[in-house]
């Protein structure tokens, strides 16, 4: 059953509705995660679910009782935030910054209990954060203190979490962190998590349900594996130069343009680095012979042109046809790179692409660092 539920709701400012119809829920256990481009309305929604703004039409309800009807410390007991505003303590300390958390359950003069502080503890050691505590908080670099902000939302023991781009200023290791454990709290703790991120593949990780808000309705929403097909990544963000790759969850930038100077004889991955750095360099490049399944494809795709890519038949030796296609525009091109892929009985034809490239005194460069080193000024001269 929906822990926290919108029925038609209209969010904006100064009485003009920005998105309307808004119609989502998130049970306890659960993960939803905003997703769009900038400026599409994600933080919007976010602070009318939180009463930061009034909303403008519609219900939200939250286990089964209207949200603007709840007094504020027992929304507070219900309901934790930790948003992208900044906030300026004053000669406060980390700790004491996460005890603020622990104040929807004090009384009126705000003493923290024993219990109470253990439960900051557990916050601030859950963030990895016990090392901040005795810091003043205005100290902290902008990563510390989103860790610090979700240790005080966490403080609050909350059946509902909503954070804005809780990743924001983390570090690779905080953000996997920071997104591990909140699966875990939806997990373990069966609190609902209502969030905003802009890293696409984290959210189809994380994720039970994705929201794609774009313009005055909410696009789409389902879960990852139905949201992320096709183009709808391109069409949401109006992708128009480069590409994301929905099965690598990478961004691949716009491809060179011109006439194929390299030949990139790869496969099984190996020839993914040689072609981030011919498009890094604007260098056109061919590729082959790759099978129609290989972990590649998709990024030679997005990097090359459709006639300069050789593809064969999945699970099937290499055909005549591809190879006399690739061996044309080997023969055409002013370099090869040899991406080291390993060869077997399927694609013994790549070998034999090598020694037509030698037999033409075509430059044959293991790899592409030696291309940088040996080839590169021979294409930019």
């Amino acid at each position: 059953m929906a822990y926290l539920q919108t029925q038609n709701l209209s969010v904006g400012y100064t009485e003009r509705p920005l998105i309307r119809d808004i119609c989502l829920s998130v049970e306890r256990g659960q993960i939803l995660t905003l997703i769009g481009p900038n400026g599409a309305g994600k933080s919007t929604i976010l602070k009318t679910l939180t009463r930061q703004l009034q909303k403008l039409g519609g219900v939200i309800t939250l286990d089964g009782q209207d949200l603007h009807r709840l007094p504020p410390q027992s929304l507070a007991r219900q309901l934790s935030v930790v948003l992208t505003g900044r906030i300026h303590p004053e000669l406060m300390t980390c700790q004491e910054v996460v005890a603020t958390g622990r104040y929807p359950y004090t009384g009126l003069m705000g003493r923290l209990t024993e219990s109470d502080r253990c439960i900051v503890r557990d916050a601030l050691e859950q963030v990895h954060g016990l090392e901040l505590a005795s810091r003043q908080f205005d100290t902290l670099s902008d990563g510390q203190r989103q860790r610090v902000l979700l240790a005080r939302a966490l403080c609050q023991q909350p059946q509902v979490m909503v954070l804005d781009e809780p990743t924001a200023y983390l570090d690779i290791r905080y953000k996997i962190e920071l997104l591990n454990l909140l699966r875990q709290l939806a997990r373990e703790r069966g609190i609902a998590v209502v969030m905003s991120l802009h890293e696409i593949d984290l959210a189809a990780k994380v994720s039970d349900t994705l929201v794609c808000v774009k313009g005055e309705t909410i696009e789409r929403l389902g879960t990852p594996e139905e949201i992320l097909t096709g183009d709808a990544v391109g069409a949401l963000y109006d992708i128009s130069r480069g590409s994301y790759d929905l099965l690598m969850g990478s961004v691949e930038l716009e491809k060179p343009s011109g006439e194929a100077k390299i030949f990139v004889v790869g496969g099984a991955g190996y020839g993914i680095p040689c072609y981030r750095v011919l498009q890094k360099h604007g260098v056109a490049f061919s590729a082959g012979i790759l099978m129609e399944n290989d972990l590649e494809v998709e990024v030679a795709k997005a990097l090359t042109q459709p006639q300069n890519l050789i593809l064969s038949p999945a699970f099937e030796p290499i055909s005549r046809e591809s190879y006399q296609a690739a061996a044309s525009l080997v023969s055409r091109s002013e370099g090869i790179i040899d991406a080291g892929t390993p060869v077997g009985s399927w694609n013994r034809c790549n070998q034999e692409l090598l020694a037509l490239a030698v037999a033409k005194k075509i430059p044959v460069f293991a790899g592409w660092r030696q291309w940088m080193y040996s080839g590169l000024k021979n294409i930019v001269k």
